[in-house]
């Protein structure tokens, strides 16, 4: 059996490096980028090959440097994985306009362990999972 990983994209190295960690102490695999092009690029490579780890959940930025946004990122990915969740985060306001349906976003500064502990229950059972109510309502939001 594959090992189901969660691919976090972020450019904020110092953060990325905490979440990668804090996923990876608590026994969940990570495939982490640090750019919208590198995101794609593992999205493909994992829908492609089937020895790979399975993807099983998006955690993107939104504002990534280079061409493709966090925006891009979640639609490659629901294109390949239409049933899997999203969480969006950034610093600034979420415009729900472009976010794929049924995703989360979570506005930061956040609390990594609440993070990781969304990413493990929306990896147990995506269609039924219930927000963890330490995540405080203003940082959090799901989409339509």
């Amino acid at each position: 059996m594959r090992q189901r990983q969660i691919l976090i994209v972020e450019d904020n190295y110092l953060l990325l490096d905490m979440l990668t960690g804090l996923c990876e102490r608590q026994g969940i695999g990570v495939m982490a980028v640090s750019s919208g092009e590198a995101a794609v690029s593992a999205i493909r490579q994992a829908g492609s090959e089937p020895r790979r780890s399975d993807l099983a959940l998006l955690i993107t930025d939104i504002n990534l440097p280079g061409l493709i946004d966090g925006w891009s990122v979640a639609e490659a990915f629901r294109t390949l994985n239409p049933d899997l969740p999203v969480i969006y985060t950034s610093t600034g306001g979420c415009s729900d306009r472009r976010a794929v349906s049924g995703s989360i976003f979570l506005s930061k500064p956040f609390r990594i362990q609440d993070v990781v502990d969304l990413a493990g229950a929306l990896m147990r059972s995506p269609s039924e999972t219930q927000v963890p109510r330490t995540l405080p309502p203003r940082a959090l939001h799901a989409t339509g």
